[in-house]
């Protein structure tokens, strides 16, 4: 007998996925977070549910979890004391970045905190021109000198990145050499090993980036293994990496930056999967917990990556899912500004002390708190039964800080905390929908994270989405998409050439020796060759432009498959700018290769369809008043476990389980399918985004 679990870890709560692959049986558990050491909640959460269900945990074959340890040290800025070496002349070039300033009119906009200590940025006498050619031999004993000046600094960590390393990586490899010589136990980052790529500013931030979480990484992943193999588990964890595919836990040591948006990542796996149970290929996903939103489109099964982001300010080139995160959760504090206006976070309450309707210490007003005033949340106990409420705490802090210094009395309020909170997550879902060329209406919202569900259909309205579809487990559905990734390997090369036959022979040797290495990386992840897979990709422009776009081609790069990318980029360009130009001259920049292995997933079956199944009894009735109403409406509450495929509810409904509770608004219907999905459909009049 063999299980599988996915921890996915939060905020707020620590979410669990179990399959057993014997009886094909799954279960989603929820533990309290604990921030101060987040292995403590999934070890802990480990063994109680191993305890509770009488399973032996060497019956445990896979363990994956999305891990926030790179994100939260980069957020409280504890990575290790850092140093960096460069090439000549350029030391500060973290401190100059580029001319794009991120408040274009805001001059006291504080630039990100430095995470270079002054004094640490050390030049070397070394230059390599942009076609590889050495024009300034490395002065090895300057590099001796600094790193040994790094030991005498206490510096734990090293990021070394020098210009052109990308075409030629010869100093660099002996950079490394001889700091390995002078400082072996330093942890070191070299940037042709992490992002073989031209631009040099964006290079050598992920590097330091990537140097600064290094240390903190190392010791978290011998911490976790350890506590893994105390409670008995044998398997070697996984890690979800931020392209949303998974690696072996050891591996994450040599490249933390990939985690970096590791958890959120999970979840938008989870969402294809669901997606393709349900036949639904347009999808923007709605990811909404204790602390965050997280918001991302999915077409054709496919998730959008992004191959640059700002990570806490800084640009960093690592492939990631194209996620948008607004600070807007259930956790998020409301407040009365200086101007007399409502806010709603970034800040957040998170798992301790939560809101104030937990009963844990908590004194500021949150979206849990105006919810349970509203009516849409259990006023008496959450999670199943398991976790008490208290609904005249949260009455107490809404009064005190929202309505005491304002006119609103306690149930406009509450109202006005979900409609601002709402319109917060509303700009997301147009970031990466409307402002990149996609029209939201063709979209399903599908909808997870504890509190997402409380919220979809009202933000789906606003935005003009007709369809909201809802997964079995939505408040776990991170903790399944980790148990339904596959390992995965972003390989890149640079190399500036025309989009002409005669460069074709050079773009096949490229990729050759992309998908070579893409190997050597799943034979250490024990991917047998029949499970292996490779797409390349290549970043195009048009002469004269600063910035490309990605284009999937054929591997074998054949003058058709030439073809078919140029068609493809101006299509591209065209949908993301408004216009094409088949007279100008295409560049290929980059040239990208996904290895992928296949990993052993859990097989999911439908359930017939009842036709015409009637609701079951509820629960209770309550009072509620949705986003938009003025008044209350007379609404049924049900429990998720007593509907059965087949059935179709009319809205006004609230839908209760233990991860989550779904809302279903007047004018929307929900139907329940053979996988357990809820799809609820708006059935008023036809209606586009609302101004």
């Amino acid at each position: 007998m063999s299980y599988m679990i996915g921890v996915d870890v939060g905020g707020t709560f620590t979410d669990f996925s179990i399959f057993d692959t014997e009886t094909s049986e799954l279960s989603h558990y929820k533990y309290s977070s604990t921030p101060e050491d987040p292995s403590k909640a999934i070890v802990g959460g480990i063994v109680s549910i191993l305890t509770e269900r009488c399973i032996a945990p060497e019956d445990v074959g896979y363990l994956a979890h999305g891990t926030t340890v790179a994100t939260n040290a980069l957020i409280e800025k504890r990575g290790g004391r850092l140093g960096l070496i460069t090439t000549k002349g350029f030391k500060h070039l973290m401190e100059i970045g580029r001319q794009k300033r991120p408040s274009l009119y805001d001059l006291r906009r504080q630039k990100p905190e430095r995470l270079i200590p002054p004094g640490l940025e050390c030049e070397v006498e070394e230059r390599i021109l942009y076609d590889g050619r050495i024009e300034t031999k490395l002065n090895e004993e300057e590099v001796r000198r600094v790193a040994r000046y790094f030991r005498a600094q206490e510096v734990e960590t090293i990021a070394i990145c020098t210009l052109f390393s990308f075409i030629e990586p010869k100093h660099e490899k002996r950079i490394k050499e001889i700091v390995r010589e002078e400082y072996p136990e330093a942890y070191i980052s070299v940037s042709h090993e992490l992002v073989p790529e031209f631009r040099e500013y964006s290079r050598m931030s992920t590097t330091v980036l990537n140097a600064y979480l290094g240390p903190v990484m190392e010791k978290y992943v011998h911490n976790f293994e350890r506590s893994v193999q105390k409670a008995g588990v044998r398997v070697a964890p996984y890690v979800t990496q931020s392209n949303g595919s998974v690696i072996s836990i050891a591996e994450t040591i040599d490249c933390p930056i990939r985690t970096a948006v590791s958890g959120p990542s999970a979840g938008v796996v989870g969402a294809i999967y669901i997606g393709i149970q349900c036949g639904v290929d347009k999808i923007i996903t709605f990811d909404m917990g204790g602390t965050s939103a997280d918001i991302s489109l999915i077409e054709d099964k496919k998730a959008q990556l992004s191959n640059e982001r700002l990570v806490e300010g800084y640009p960093c080139r690592i492939p990631m899912i194209d996620i948008v995160t607004v600070g807007a959760g259930g956790g998020s504090i409301a407040a009365i500004d200086s101007g007399g206006a409502l806010k709603v976070g970034p800040r957040s309450a998170g798992a301790t002390p939560g809101p104030a309707c937990y009963m844990r210490g908590g004194e500021k007003p949150t979206v849990t708190d105006a919810n349970i005033i509203l009516g849409k949340l259990n006023r008496k106990k959450i999670l199943g039964g398991r976790m008490e409420v208290d609904r005249s705490l949260a009455q107490a802090v809404i009064e005190k800080e929202i309505c005491a210094k304002s006119s609103l009395n306690l149930e406009d309020a509450a109202a006005g905390i979900i409609s601002v909170v709402n319109s917060n997550m509303i700009r997301a879902v147009r970031v990466v929908s409307v402002e990149r060329g996609y029209d939201p209406r063709e979209f399903t919202l599908m909808t997870f994270g504890g509190a997402g569900p409380l919220h979809a259909c009202e933000i789906a309205r606003e935005i003009g989405i007709s369809r909201v579809l809802i997964p079995p487990s939505p408040g776990t559905l991170c903790s399944l998409g980790l148990l339904m990734a596959d390992t995965r390997f972003d390989g890149i090369r640079s190399n500036i050439m025309p989009a002409v036959p005669e460069n074709l022979e050079r773009v096949r040797a490229i990729f050759a020796q992309l998908i070579a290495e893409g190997n050597m990386l799943l034979d250490k992840e024990h991917i047998a060759p029949g499970h292996r897979s490779f797409t390349c990709s290549v970043e195009c422009r048009y002469e004269h432009q600063n910035y490309e776009i990605p284009v999937e081609v054929d591997c074998s790069m054949s003058e058709k498959a030439l073809s078919d990318m140029i068609a493809a980029f101006h299509s591209e360009h065209n949908r993301s700018y408004g216009y094409f130009n088949e007279k100008t001259g295409i560049q290929m920049v980059n040239y990208r290769v996904s290895s992928v292995g296949e990993i052993q997933k859990p097989t999911l079956s439908a359930v017939p369809e009842i036709p015409g199944a009637a609701p079951p009894a509820p629960v209770e009735e309550r009072m509620v008043r949705f986003d938009g109403e003025s008044a209350r409406i007379l609404t049924k509450v049900y429990q998720r476990k007593d509907i059965v495929p087949g059935c179709t509810m009319k809205g006004p409904a609230i839908i209760e389980q233990m991860d989550s509770t779904s809302v279903i608004p007047p004018a929307w219907s929900a139907h329940m399918d053979g996988f357990y999905n809820l799809l609820a459909v708006y059935g008023g009049e036809e209606h586009g985004e609302k101004d």
